[in-house]
């Protein structure tokens, strides 16, 4: 899941979390833990990112594939990773050594003036990475983490000067990364997006696996139902939710057939 910062990646993992049996692999979600552990990368970590600079490609590869390597034969999301040409096919020679190919690569196309009001008025409960907004999803209690009741901060990088740094950036390392998916996709030649036009709402196909869709609406709220819709396609998700439903109404008719079995056996009254 692709998109620049503060677009609504995480938000929208999360709803796809919880209304898929998806597994969410957020970068940010992990070097936050590294960082509030105080290991060696989490150190480091933090002092690239107060720069608004990107963590270097080792790292966050070492990082990555460690926990999805724990995900054998779970559908997973990607969050915040790959960020650059040399990531992705770092990632795309280490998924296909573990044959679990990528089957869709999201980017979400937010206009910067709408990210830089978003990030600006942005709080977070750092253990856990929920995302308070003051201008549309105000904590109960200003300053204060709705569950935990601790406090809330600001991420170092959540002021103009950073964002813009990390808009270079991201225009700079995603654009030939997006790019390399839409080749993969299509299997064409050619560039599709191009640094500084944004790409509008549309969908690329490939005769196998790998699908590239661009989601460009202001907010996740206007995103998340094409998300939705578009994830109902990928059979494995289908299956999976169908079987939950399979095994609720087999437990149900084993239930009533049980029933049924001792209204039989007893004497009947009148």
């Amino acid at each position: 899941m692709f998109g620049k910062p503060g677009a609504g990646k995480g938000t929208l993992s999360r709803r796809l979390v919880e209304k898929y049996d998806l597994v969410t692999v957020s970068t940010g979600d992990l070097l936050r833990q590294h960082i509030n552990e105080g290991t060696d990368i989490g150190r480091e970590a933090e002092e690239i990112v107060a720069r608004g600079g990107l963590i270097p490609d080792d790292i966050m590869l070492k990082v990555v594939t460690n926990k999805l390597n724990g995900l054998r034969n779970k559908n997973w999301i990607l969050d915040g990773f790959p960020r650059t040409l040399i990531q992705g096919e770092l990632l795309n020679a280490h998924l296909k050594k573990h044959n679990t190919p990528l089957t869709l690569v999201l980017n979400i196309d937010v206009p910067d003036n709408v990210i830089l009001h978003r990030i600006s008025d942005r709080w977070i409960h750092s253990p856990s990475g929920r995302v308070y907004n003051m201008s549309y999803n105000r904590p109960k209690v200003a300053g204060i983490d709705d569950q935990t009741g601790e406090p809330l901060t600001k991420r170092p990088d959540d002021n103009p000067k950073s964002f813009a740094r990390r808009l270079r950036a991201f225009y700079e390392t995603t654009i030939p990364l997006l790019n390399y998916y839409h080749k993969q996709a299509d299997g064409k030649q050619g560039d599709l997006f191009h640094t500084p036009q944004h790409p509008h709402q549309v969908s690329f196909h490939r005769p196998h696996k790998l699908k590239l869709v661009t989601l460009n609406s202001g907010s996740s709220d206007e995103n998340w139902p094409h998300l939705d819709e578009l994830v109902r396609q990928y059979p494995s998700l289908r299956e999976r939710l169908d079987k939950m439903n399979n095994v609720s109404d087999a437990i149900v008719a084993s239930g009533m057939a049980a029933a049924n079995a001792y209204r039989v056996g007893q004497p009947q009254t009148t």
